[in-house]
């Protein structure tokens, strides 16, 4: 009888971070799930890319803020594919720079939503799943992409600030309850711009490309090197696993050394 494949799930499988982490992941001999909220086009596209570099995939549109659609997906995911050995939540929670007097209550709520109600529900669907492997010598890991703004708060940042402070202080409660049951829970928190078009590309627009020039050679993150680090932590041993790690480019100043005024969205 056939083992059953491990799975890596992605969610907010972009063309920047997570693309690229499920592309590496494929690498390293897993189906990778890829799940995002739209453009079917470039789903399939990034699905391509990890079946002709010889990995497999498959991918899933898949709105997070919507009622039982996360819980869904694992359930269809480890029925049919099989056992999600490794998560990523890679949504981001960006409402955009906005005075608290220009914060409706709904746009402040959806920050929350979707930056740690989504993530909490990712976690109350898979973590007792990995828990219940972890007894029998199987492998869990939940890696949780975070920013700048859940380590540190700035103006126009009331909704995304305190969103992805609650995200910080759930994989910290998460590791807490999980990590003595063999469930490996880290957050990664990007500490600068990165090189993505669906992202940053997006927000910058036409600007995108001298924004690049201006910050310099190796001045930008580079999406394929943050995948190593994901995967470096995916195969850590019990004895040493990372729990919370920033990157950044090496020359941008550290967020706790940084100028809270002169921060621009991070």
């Amino acid at each position: 009888m056939a083992q059953p494949k491990k799975v890596f799930l992605v969610i907010g499988a972009g063309a920047g971070i997570g693309g690229h982490v499920a592309k590496r992941f494929a690498k390293g001999g897993y189906h990778a799930v890829l799940a995002r909220r739209s453009d079917q086009e470039g789903l399939r596209r990034l699905v391509g890319e990890i079946s002709d570099a010889g990995g497999e995939a498959s991918g899933r549109l898949l709105d997070a803020s919507l009622p039982d659609t996360i819980e869904g997906l694992v359930e269809e995911v480890e029925r049919s594919i099989g056992p999600i050995e490794c998560a990523m939540f890679n949504l981001g929670a960006q409402i955009g720079n906005r005075k608290l007097a220009d914060t409706p209550y709904k746009a402040f709520e959806l920050g929350w939503r979707m930056a740690t109600f989504a993530p909490f529900r990712l976690a109350s669907a898979l973590l007792p799943r990995m828990a219940d492997r972890a007894k029998n010598g199987g492998r869990g890991t939940f890696l949780v992409t975070s920013a700048t703004a859940a380590m540190r708060g700035n103006a126009g940042q009331h909704s995304h600030a305190s969103a992805m402070g609650g995200r910080r202080m759930l994989c910290q409660s998460l590791n807490a309850e999980y990590g003595p049951q063999g469930v490996h829970v880290a957050q990664i928190m990007i500490d600068g711009s990165v090189d993505a078009p669906d992202t940053l590309g997006k927000l910058l627009g036409d600007q995108f490309e001298a924004y690049k020039q201006s910050k310099g050679e190796d001045g930008i993150i580079d999406p394929a090197a943050i995948a190593e680090t994901y995967w470096h932590i995916a195969q850590q041993p019990k004895n040493c696993w990372t729990h919370e790690i920033d990157l950044r480019p090496w020359t941008d100043t550290p967020w706790w050394n940084d100028n809270p005024s002169a921060a621009i969205n991070k």
